[in-house]
Parts: C-alpha cells; structure tokens; sequence
C-alpha cells in the first residue's frame, strides 16, 4: 500500500458547498451487468442497465470531470488516449494505467489495499462468506485470489470467469450511502435493506484498516441497535420505534454547527435519536434537524427532494416545499389535500442542551432560508430553484430522474442529469449556463475554460442508463474533504 502518501490524510466536511477536495466514489462493476429483472427491485434498482454504455458512456464522463476538478494532474494532457483505448484501464483499479488519485479514490482500490494484509483477508473473507452463507470450500477458494481482484469479486459477486457466487451490490455506485464525513468524524451507515449489508461490511473494514483512516480511528462513529433488539418480536422490531437504520443520503452537513437528517423510508426516527445523542455528546455539532418525509419510494431520501447548489440558492421539489401552515393558508388546494400527507411532513429543529424543547419549521423554504441566512452569513437574497420549473407535471416526473440531487463541486458548480430539460430551463432562468460534461472537459484539456474561474454552472451527464438506478450525482459521491465555503 502507498502509506507514504496516504496515511493521515485529512477528513473534513462542514458544508454542502465549499470547494471539493476529496471524495469516494465506485465506478459501475461487473455486478450490475448480472442484474436479472426478477430480482432487480429486490437488490434496490429500478431496471436492469446496459453496463457497457453506463461506463462508457455515462460514468466515466463523471469521473473525467471529478479529475479536471480535484486532481488535474492525473488527466490533462492524456484526455486523447484514455478516450481511444477500448479496455477503459485508466478507470480500472488495479490496473497499470490506472488513475490512482489520492484526491478521486474508489472504494474498489481501498479494499484491494487492505486486503494485500493477511489478517485483514482473513477477517474479511470469513465475515463476507458468513453472512453469504457460502461453504468453508468457497472460502478456501477465494484466499487464493490476488487481493485487487478478491476486492472485485466481494463487490460484484462474480468471478472473472462469470460464475456468480452471490448477490452482486449495485448500490455500491452510490457512495453517499455509506456513511458521511461530518466536520472531522465520520459516520457510518446502517442500511434499511439486506441487499447493502455487504455494503456496510466492506465500509466499516475500509475505514477502520485504511493507514487512509489511521489518524481518525477514534473519531469513526457507529450507530448502536437498540440494546434489546434481539428480545423483540419480528414485527416490533421492524416499527420505526426500534427499527435502526440509516443512510447517508439522508444526512447532510449544511455548516459547521448544523447537520439535517432525513427520516425516510431508509432512515428511522430511532437511528435519527441515536446519532442526535451521539454527536451532542462528542459535541460534533450543536443544532441538528430532522426533515421527516413520506415514506415513498419517489423520495427515498431527503437529497433526492433538495440539495443545495450555492450558499444562497438551493434546488427543491415545489410539491413537498410548500407543505406547511402558511403555505395552506396561501394556497386554497391545499385545504382539499389528504391529511395523511400533511402529517407525514414535519421539520424539527434540536440545539445541543435544549433537546426537550425542538422548534417546528412549518415548511421547507423556511428551513432552507434560515439555513442559508442563519448558518451560512448569507445576505444576499436566498433563492430556489424547482424541479421541472415548477410545472405540472414535470415537477414530479423530473424529482423522479434526480432533478434534486445535485453534487456541487464547488459554490455554484454542480453536475447533474442531462435528462431532465425543465430543470435546466429553470436553472437558466437564474442565470446558470449549462454546459455538458463532454464539452466542458474538451474545453479544460484544451484550456478553453479553467475550473478556477467558472461560477454559476449546471455541468450535464450523459444519464439514460444511470438514471434507472434511481440516484444522481450527489448519490455518488461520498466527499470527504472540502474547503470552507467562502
């Protein structure tokens, strides 16, 4: 491993905003060419894909701009043969021409790492063909793999050969699930569904034996289970009371002081408690909030209804922004609105040493607006962007494609699905130029235009193939590192 380079590297995240550093990412393994429709929803996607033209095509036009912006270095120059050579080794970890950037760093090569220590494989091996039921034969078979390859298989769940030996992890290209930097901890995940349980194994052995991680063992939090999940019945333990689970991309770390958590379909008020606990305790931050929303597979998370693309400009689905009580009274069709809806939409607000007295945020604008005034010392106006520019029904139908979940790479610049025009018209009506990721990284391999200077910038991907899985750029990325947002 190269712990020369890499070991003590710094973790910190106080905004969604401030100028990207470091992040994870995984590009598309071989595991999501083996999705079969019987099981697709099962392992979490909404359609099986076309691999070669979500890498090719799609996937690797993020990862071509993430370089340009993090770690030019590994790319300019090289654009030319990295785009002519069939093999895609350039994206392949553990290849000879493989990036290899300390700044854009994939989960995949992490663990190809750890695994050259022997214990580690061990460890990680028994635990991987424990919870996969495999025989102690197929544990033999694999300590026998070269280590980058073992980490292939443990992800993608087949061998080179094709043979698949368990459930391939699909969602793995969606990073910000795993966990979340928050200032200088990190906080890992507890997912909702069996399918990321190997997930969240890989995760936690990454972070805990990376010499990337050494310096921040200490500061590594895990959510506890409820201390007497094991005595519950089945259906007890599945009420959002005791259920512990959480996802990253229901957290987010919007200043210094304040973290939001989501309580979602993937996220259970109990975990939302647990974290709150924690992280008054270890004094991480002092106001947390948590956004409750419907729990529907549309929204899944919070980031796929809202993110946040400048410290005073945020983008948001106008259906669930404007659920609240001054908004009813504003709006007439909201009195005929079902009250189930209604109710499953609240925001509250906790400060460190008052958490038996949180304060109800009526709607999201408002959350938004403070969080921006508040927190963030903005004091020009605060400004929303809608999905689908507001209009019936592209709204809901552009939420749906990840019109909402956006990655800014810095204040103002944010990539995002080519899919979705009405957004864009939106964005263009607030003075944002739109520029695809193919353009847009021509221009910075030829010096056209230079990553310093850009602002107020909506950056295009190619997104047929990666919008069926249901997640969008900020999905993809876990950041680890960011400037402070100026």
């Amino acid at each position: 491993m190269h712990t020369e380079i890499i070991a003590g590297t710094a973790i910190n995240v106080a905004s969604e905003t401030g100028t990207l550093k470091r992040l994870l990412i995984h590009s598309p393994d071989r595991g999501l060419g083996k999705v079969v429709p019987s099981k697709a929803q099962d392992w979490l996607f909404e359609d099986i894909v076309h691999l070669d033209t979500m890498r090719r095509g799609e996937y690797d036009y993020y990862v071509k701009l993430l370089l340009y912006f993090l770690d030019p270095e590994k790319i300019k120059g090289r654009l030319a043969d990295i785009d002519s050579d069939p093999t895609r080794s350039f994206f392949i970890p553990g290849s000879e021409k493989y990036f290899n950037s300390d700044c854009v760093v994939d989960i995949q090569k992490l663990l190809g790492e750890i695994l050259e220590n022997g214990e580690v494989r061990v460890k990680l091996t028994a635990a991987i063909c424990g919870i996969e039921r495999c025989s102690y034969h197929t544990q033999e078979e694999l300590n026998q793999y070269d280590p980058h390859e073992l980490s292939k298989i443990f992800i993608s769940g087949s061998y080179s050969d094709k043979r698949m030996l368990f459930a391939p992890l699909p969602n793995l290209i969606f990073m910000r699930d795993i966990g979340i930097v928050i200032n200088d901890h990190i906080l890992l995940n507890k997912p909702a569904k069996n399918a990321r349980t190997r997930e969240s194994i890989l995760a936690q052995f990454v972070f805990f034996y990376h010499p990337m991680f050494a310096d921040i063992k200490s500061r590594i939090i895990e959510i506890p289970e409820n201390e007497r999940h094991f005595l519950l019945p089945d259906d007890e333990k599945a009420s959002d009371y005791h259920r512990c689970t959480l996802e990253g991309g229901d957290v987010m770390m919007v200043a210094p002081n304040h973290l939001v958590i989501g309580c979602s379909e993937r996220t259970s008020l109990y975990a939302a408690q647990q974290v709150m606990k924690l992280l008054f305790e270890k004094e991480v931050v002092t106001k947390i909030t948590i956004v409750k929303i419907p729990k529907k597979r549309d929204y899944m998370h919070i980031d796929t209804i809202f993110t946040q693309v400048k410290k005073n400009v945020w983008v948001l689905l106008g259906s669930l922004a404007r659920l609240g009580d001054e908004a009813k009274k504003q709006d007439v069709l909201h009195f005929f609105a079902p009250q189930d809806t209604n109710k499953e939409f609240r925001i509250l607000q906790f400060v460190k040493g008052q958490e038996h007295s949180p304060t109800e945020i009526e709607n999201l604008e408002d959350l938004l607006t403070s969080i921006s005034v508040n927190d963030l010392g903005v004091t020009e106006p605060v400004r929303f962007i809608y999905s689908g520019d507001n209009e019936f029904p592209y709204g809901e139908r552009e939420q749906w494609t990840d019109s909402c979940n956006l990655l800014a790479l810095k204040d103002g610049v944010v990539v995002g699905y080519d899919r979705n025009d009405k957004t864009l018209d939106a964005f263009r009506k607030h003075g944002y130029q739109v520029i695809t990721a193919k353009d847009l990284i021509q221009k910075l391999e030829d010096d056209e235009l230079s990553v310093d200077t850009l602002t107020d910038t909506f950056i295009t991907l190619p997104s047929a193939e990666l919008s069926r899985a249901r997640g969008g750029s900020h999905c993809m990325s876990m950041p680890i590192l960011r400037s402070a947002a100026r």
